[in-house]
């Protein structure tokens, strides 16, 4: 059954390609979504897919790519709102 989940991941998450390499492992798995800096320098994605799919999502959320260093994801969990893939970049909010 797909559900979706919003993330914010605090720590050092800006500057160290944590965005496209959200997108390109979300995409790696299936999943739809998004994904953008928060100008308070948080990283904010939006996932839907499978659940096994999202819970290997929010495992890599967890350690990002080699350069970062995450402190905290805080997740939100939801219904599937019919996103469809890719996992795209958006722009900073």
């Amino acid at each position: 059954m797909k559900k979706s989940v919003r993330v914010l991941i605090s720590g050092r998450v800006q500057g160290v390609w944590f965005r496209q390499s959200a997108a390109d492992r979300a995409n790696e798995l299936g999943l739809a979504g998004w994904v953008r800096n928060r100008y308070a320098g948080e990283v904010e994605g939006l996932f839907e897919g499978e659940e096994n799919a999202l819970q290997k999502m929010l495992e890599w959320c967890e350690r990002g790519p080699p350069r970062a260093r995450v402190d905290f994801v805080e997740k939100s969990f939801g219904e599937a709102q019919g996103l469809r893939p890719p996992v795209t970049v958006k722009e900073s909010a």
